[in-house]
């Protein structure tokens, strides 16, 4: 029930900010002058976006309590993420929406019913200019940043946990399986957790990357692009590397198909 800020160099835990109940997830503002978080709605709280003011190089003044809070999901805030030039926060729920906050005024003021289930995690682009989403109702879909419009849908044939879109090529992975309470009585090959390949633009699923045998929470591509890394329900976090021509294959790629 804490959210704490570490020194990455030293280890060092330099804050933490007391909540009341679990904190679900969190979010440096780029800048460095403010932070999110997330509680989880739980012992009769509502699922709630807090804003705290950071001061990093002077830690004794920084305030313990947030200078806003945000209410508007109807279930549990799976993540939040601060939009481009900390202009907003973009979160996703359970509920099945994606919200838009100004974190000035605490105002939600942009909604999207985006899925028939729960998404359970997004992700932006390299240049915050479209976003990803992952549902449990088997499709992730791409959306434009500004507008909220839909580009494009991808569909699975499991449950998706978690989505990334890679900073060098048109191409997205995502990743989820079957429920982790049904693992134990299940074949890995049958839960389908392996971690999915698709064309951004064209939406077909390319391959696919095996190796977890539980359900896939978490995707990240590094910022080159020649690897990701990927954590899921069996307690293993991989870091899979791309062969070292991958771009140039790709570029060729689709220089042949514009041909």
């Amino acid at each position: 029930m804490s959210a704490r800020l570490w020194d990455v160099r030293s280890g060092h835990c330099m804050y933490t900010w007391k909540h009341r109940t679990p904190v679900r997830a969190v979010g440096i503002a780029m800048g460095d002058y403010q932070i999110l978080t997330v509680n989880d709605p739980v012992m009769s709280s509502k699922p709630t976006i807090f804003v705290y003011d950071l001061e990093v190089d002077n830690l004794d003044e920084m305030r313990a309590e947030p200078v806003r809070e945000m209410l508007g999901h109807e279930s549990k805030i799976n993540q939040a993420y601060w939009g481009p030039l900390n202009q907003t926060i973009f979160s996703c729920s359970d509920d099945g929406t994606v919200r838009v906050w100004d974190p000035e005024s605490g105002k939600q003021y942009k909604i999207e019913y985006a899925h028939e289930k729960a998404i359970h995690n997004f992700a932006f682009s390299k240049d915050f200019s479209h976003f990803i989403t992952a549902s449990l109702d088997h499709t992730a879909k791409l959306y434009d940043t500004e507008t909220l419009t839909c580009l494009k849908t991808y569909k699975s044939d499991a449950p998706i946990n978690a989505a990334a879109i890679s900073p060098v090529s048109p191409h997205i992975i995502l990743g989820g399986g079957q429920d982790a309470g049904s693992v134990t009585t299940t074949d890995s090959r049958m839960g389908k957790f392996e971690i999915k390949w698709y064309n951004k633009i064209f939406e077909d699923e390319l391959g696919a990357c095996r190796g977890h045998f539980g359900p896939i929470n978490c995707l990240d591509f590094s910022h080159d692009g020649m690897s990701f890394a990927s954590g899921a329900e069996d307690g293993y976090a991989r870091i899979h590397h791309l062969a070292s021509g991958y771009v140039e294959t790709v570029d060729t790629a689709y220089a042949n198909m514009k041909q």
